[in-house]
């Protein structure tokens, strides 16, 4: 990782010298093949002459132009070493010489060094035969020094290390002779010294060794099989000793390149001809194809004009008496647009800040072309859209610079596609996509989701209640995003906000330190400050308004009368007053508010409910009837009013109502009663009488009835003593009703739920006109009567039969 950012930033420094037109030495060095890794090439001190520790001080970084680096320079010791082994064959194939081009760019003052290596060749490849075996068919008419060539051998080496000699095993009818063409190529023919005779000896077995120049020497080897055949007088010959043909790179399998054509002038087998390559190399028997009955020669493998421009091929006829001749066939390649541009980035910053400014370098690549011609010119663009800009440096170098300002909470990444296009036809395009984080800086201070918050709060909370939260949102990323929320010092209520309030400095929860009652503070306002974590640290503020909600906490309170007056509250009216009369205005008031504090009057009890009303809205005491003589002289008031809350709160007072005689009201307008009020009060009296005595008919009723039933259970006969009605008014018995006293005989006052003063005042003139007698009794007389209820102890009544107990109610209820 840290040689790959070396290298990046050395072909920056290297672009950079070419830019500013800084023109450097330049050195060469030799190094053989196969060298280990940390092997030791020179010392670039001592070839550039520079002081120990230069290279450290001036950031030298050392440059290859091939993929792979095959060298690493120290820059303390100016030591160069190979750093990967390095293979000439696979390196530079056949071209000599094999060069390695680096480049070290130094700084202060800036100035580059152009290195070439060569690669020198050493013998590590032996001479390679392409077969383990070659068979020969000669005729046995064959004149003597007749030459047959023979397959070469390869040897992937150069020069001294490459075949310098051929070999046969001894025997006596061949010898070998090797000759070099103009191409610097050898061939070997094996050449007859001595007539061959099948019938002696019908086939041979010889060695051929091939031996390279190298130390030490390498050898390869193969055995050749001469089958001697019978007479075979001509030699196949071709028509042409040499074709010229041309091919297009990329051509499909198959594809016709040239076809070859020989003839034999002999008969029969003699006269048949197979074709094959003679002398060829690997590559080219792996890329053609050579149909040994026609002559045809087909693509095989994959024509790459960029790895190869031409190939040279020999081709054998051979007739079926053994004898062959020989023809070249050169193909040469047309170059095909098969190649796209290569976008090679040599610089880039994977991160800007948003506050870069104009014209900062983002990236710097270099586009280049395999193939050639028209072919291999390139034009680079890039999208327009972006705040991005592509500029040429020449040489098919280019580099991304800014254009305008960014803003990483708008655009946080930009990916920049770079598109480049050859000349050739069709033109080919490549692309290549360059992602470009945009750096963030505390430049977005917190901001709240709303411009001013509202809470409610029921009183009489319990401390430490979460009342609600207020969020912030940063538009910044990581720390300059991270909210801390605190409350800006103040009063609230002349006492400091953090005594009411507290915040969670990280959830932006807002707590109550303490209860609340609504009848002292209604609402207060606090402000909370949200700040990021940047630095310089950004904030902002937001208004919380916490509204008290009332509960319904406070009973009402009369004002008049005085709940707690330690004298009764007495008001006087005259006894001559009509219906309607104010009497008094009873006034409270509650605590409270709202719908808690609205407040409604009734009258809850009284000496004689049917005498007084109260307005239940405005709490005025009236008379709802006139005062009569059987009212009685102080009437006792209990009113109660009530709130609407929920649940409602109530309250009690007391109001004494003295009824007076000579009470002087200059607006009391004194009225006399006339006799037609007697004639009204003679009727109600009568009414009165009348349901009495029917309430008092339905009860004995039941008490026959129910005698009756108890005796047909028993079986037995009872004498039953009916009442006797006298049929005039007699006087009225000791037992009986006294019309003055205003009190009812025992009949009329076991109705013992009427409200009190009820009987003294509409009773009072009540005379009975059916006198009641209880129901006989075995044990006792006829005359006998039932004493008064003021008479009838508790005991008595407990004692009594339950079902005079039922009748009793049954009789209650019906004088109600």
């Amino acid at each position: 990782m840290e040689n790959s950012f070396r290298i990046r930033k050395g072909l920056y420094l290297l672009f950079l010298l070419s830019l500013s037109g800084v023109v450097g030495v330049s050195v060469r060095y030799s190094l053989p093949e196969e060298k280990k890794s940390g092997s030791l090439v020179t010392n670039v001190l001592e070839d550039l002459k520079l002081g120990p520790g230069e290279l450290s001080a001036r950031k030298a970084q050392l440059v290859s132009k091939s993929s792979k680096h095959y060298f690493q320079l120290d820059t303390h010791s100016g030591n160069l070493f190979v750093n990967e082994r390095i293979d000439r064959e696979a390196l530079c194939d056949q071209t000599e010489p094999c060069l390695l081009l680096s480049k070290i760019a130094l700084e202060k003052p800036l100035e580059i060094i152009s290195m070439e290596i060569k690669i020198e060749d050493v013998n590590d490849n032996a001479p390679k035969f392409s077969k383990a075996e070659f068979n020969l068919q000669i005729p046995e008419i064959v004149p003597i020094n007749t030459r047959f060539p023979l397959e070469t051998a390869q040897d992937m080496d150069l020069g001294g290390n490459s075949v310098q000699n051929y070999t046969l095993s001894p025997n006596e009818n061949f010898r070998l002779d090797v000759q070099s063409d103009e191409f610097g190529s050898k061939s070997v023919d094996l050449v007859l010294v001595k007539p061959l005779d099948r019938e002696k000896e019908s086939q041979f077995g010889l060695t051929l060794t091939a031996v390279d120049g190298g130390m030490p020497q390498r050898t390869g080897t193969v055995i050749i099989k001469v089958n001697v055949l019978d007479s075979n007088d001509n030699f196949p010959q071709f028509t042409q000793s040499e074709y010229k043909v041309k091919l297009k790179e990329n051509s499909p399998r198959g594809t016709l390149v040239s076809k070859v054509e020989a003839k034999d002038l002999d008969f029969g087998t003699n006269a048949l001809i197979s074709y094959s390559f003679r002398r060829v190399l690997e590559k080219i028997s792996n890329l053609f194809y050579l149909d040994e009955n026609t002559g045809e020669i087909t693509v095989l493998g994959p024509i790459d004009y960029e790895k190869e421009t031409s190939y040279y091929m020999n081709i054998k006829a051979t007739d079926g008496g053994g004898l062959s001749g020989h023809c070249k066939v050169m193909v040469e390649i047309e170059d095909e647009n098969d190649n796209a541009p290569e976008i090679s980035v040599i610089s880039i910053s994977s991160t800007v800040q948003e506050d870069s400014p104009l014209d900062t370098v983002v990236a710097l690549f270099s586009v280049t072309d395999q193939d050639s011609g028209d072919n291999s010119r390139t034009s680079c663009s890039m999208e327009t859209n972006l705040p991005f800009v592509l500029k040429d440096s020449g040489s098919n170098n280019y580099q991304i610079v800014t254009q305008s300002p960014l803003d990483r909470e708008k655009v946080p990444e930009y990916n920049i596609t770079i598109t480049a296009t050859d000349r050739g036809s069709p033109r080919l395009t490549s692309i290549r996509t360059i992602s470009v984080k945009i750096s963030d800086i505390n430049d977005n201070p917190p901001v709240f989701e709303k411009v001013k918050y509202e809470m409610q709060l029921w009183e009489n909370n319990i401390p430490g209640l979460l009342m609600g939260s207020v969020q912030a949102v940063d538009l910044d990323e990581e720390q300059n995003a991270q909210v801390t929320y605190s409350l800006v010092p103040g009063n609230a209520s002349g006492a400091p906000v953090a005594s009411f309030v507290s915040i969670n400095s990280e959830t932006g929860n807002l707590y109550v330190l303490r209860s609340l009652d609504y009848e002292q503070i209604k609402e207060f306002q606090v402000t909370v400050r949200a700040s990021d974590g940047g630095s310089p640290p950004l904030s902002s503020e937001v208004v919380v308004r916490v509204v008290v909600l009332d509960e319904n906490d406070n009973a009402p309170f009369f004002l008049y009368p005085l709940q707690n007056s330690s004298s009764p509250c007495n008001d006087l009216i005259p006894k001559s007053v009509e219906a309607g009369y104010l009497v008094s205005k009873v006034v409270a008031v509650d605590g409270d508010s709202g719908q808690n504090s609205w407040l409604s009057y009734e009258l809850l009890k009284a000496t004689d409910p049917s005498l007084f009303s109260i307005g239940a809205q405005n709490g005025e005491v009236k008379t709802r009837r006139p005062l009569t003589e059987r009212d009685t002289n102080k009437q006792r008031l209990i009113i109660l009013v009530r709130d609407n809350g929920h649940p409602p709160q109530t309250s009690t007072a007391t109001l004494n109502v003295l009824p007076v005689d000579g009470f002087s009201d200059p607006y009391l307008n004194i009225a006399s009663v006339s006799p037609e009020a007697s004639e009204e009060d003679g009727s109600l009296t009568m009414h009165l009488v009348i349901c009495l005595a029917a309430v008092s008919f339905v009860f004995l009723i039941c008490i026959i009835v129910f005698v009756v039933i108890k005796m047909h259970k028993k079986e037995s006969s009872f004498i039953t003593a009916l009442p006797q009605f006298p049929p005039v008014l007699p006087e009225i018995p000791e037992t009986g009703v006294d019309s003055q006293s205003g009190s009812l005989s025992r009949a009329y006052h076991y109705d013992v739920c009427l409200t009190g003063g009820s009987l003294s005042s509409e009773f009072r003139f009540l005379r009975p006109l059916i006198p009641v007698y209880s129901m006989g009794d075995p044990n006792c007389s006829g005359n006998h009567r039932i004493s008064s209820v003021s008479q009838e102890t508790p005991e008595e009544v407990e004692g009594r039969k339950p079902s005079e107990q039922r009748c009793g109610t049954l009789f209650d209820c019906e004088l109600r």
